[in-house]
């Protein structure tokens, strides 16, 4: 009994402790994101707060694996690195999705919920990495394109929120729209993981059974589309059949 409540204790602890060190990370890095925003003209701010959160991700995904709250490979990402621009296409189990992803890549643009870049902790930062608000569908998608053609990523979850119907929410037609009009192609990720931990209709503050093992692979690359509507059902299909197959979900 004591064993138990020993490592139940233990991974409470260590969740507070990755959760609390992501925020002061961010309280960190607000005043200091905010005078460069105003400071550096825009191309250079970009690249500036893009990188910064590249290498301040890794360092944090590092911390979680060296705590045991994870176990993840994320090695596959690595090749993304030099290519032309591309929508980058995962699918969504949590909150931990974007932190992945960004700590391997150094110049990717990200479409946010518009409440992000008001949020004190967090707005600052996306507003120096350049982050595109998803309140006005026609001004968004014609900054991610303007994103794109700067030679630049872009991060686009297709489901648009974080997964609540097995194995993904009916898709956004955005990515499409997206890829069609910069004439891009769009990479799929798959995100895979053994536990629900930090998705949807998780409690923030509740503990799971650590490590959440988690695998990060490349699916396919599509070619930019001709027809929205018809590319965005194949994209759902793709990822249904693919993930429904997966071992860890």
């Amino acid at each position: 009994m004591l064993q138990i409540l020993a490592k139940a204790l233990y991974e409470y602890l260590i969740l507070c402790l990755g959760l609390g060190l992501l925020a002061l990370m961010c309280i960190a890095w607000t005043p200091i994101a905010a005078l460069l925003y105003l400071t550096f003209p825009v191309d250079w701010s970009r690249r500036i707060g893009r990188w910064t959160i590249a290498k301040a991700f890794r360092f944090y995904v590092w911390l979680l694996r060296l705590l045991g709250v994870v176990r993840v490979n994320l090695s596959a990402l690595d090749a993304l690195e030099n290519e032309p621009p591309l929508i980058i296409a995962p699918n969504h189990p949590g909150l931990l999705d974007a932190v992945l992803i960004l700590s391997r890549l150094s110049n990717v643009g990200c479409i946010v919920r518009a409440d992000r870049l008001g949020n004190l902790l967090l707005g600052p930062g996306a507003r120096l990495a350049g982050y595109i608000p998803n309140n006005h569908p026609h001004g968004m998608i014609k900054r991610a394109v303007a994103d794109l053609h700067s030679g630049a990523h872009l991060l686009l979850f297709p489901e648009g929120t974080r997964t609540t119907r097995w194995p993904v929410n009916s898709f956004k037609s955005s990515p499409a729209l997206i890829a069609k009009k910069a004439g891009v192609s769009l990479q799929t990720v798959f995100i895979e993981t053994d536990s629900p931990f930090l998705g949807k209709q998780w409690p923030l503050f509740r503990r799971p059974s650590f490590p959440v093992i988690m695998r990060i692979r490349l699916g396919r690359r599509f070619p930019p589309p001709t027809d929205a509507r018809e590319f965005t059902a194949e994209l759902e299909d793709y990822f249904t059949t693919e993930l429904g197959l997966s071992p860890l979900l």
